[in-house]
């Protein structure tokens, strides 16, 4: 299931922010939630790869349209 549980908007936000606000949303998911993120800030594509390596959280989902960044992660 990739449909998303939460939804986040960073927009307007630079880094580390997104990063932050998604971190503190997934604390607050339980596991196999999927937390959907719309950004900004074109350094978010980098970020949330190696959030996801990090965490180990799984990144499904990645796009650019129209100068906002859409992700769409999934707890563990």
């Amino acid at each position: 299931m990739n449909e998303p549980t939460r939804q986040l908007d960073t927009r307007g936000l630079n880094c580390p922010l997104p990063i932050l606000r998604a971190k503190k949303t997934l604390n607050q998911m339980a596991a196999g939630e999927v937390l959907a993120i719309v950004a900004t800030d074109p350094g978010a594509v980098k970020d949330f790869e190696a959030f996801a390596a990090q965490t180990g959280n799984e990144l499904l989902e990645s796009s650019e349209a129209d100068g906002e960044f859409h992700f769409k992660v999934r707890k563990v």
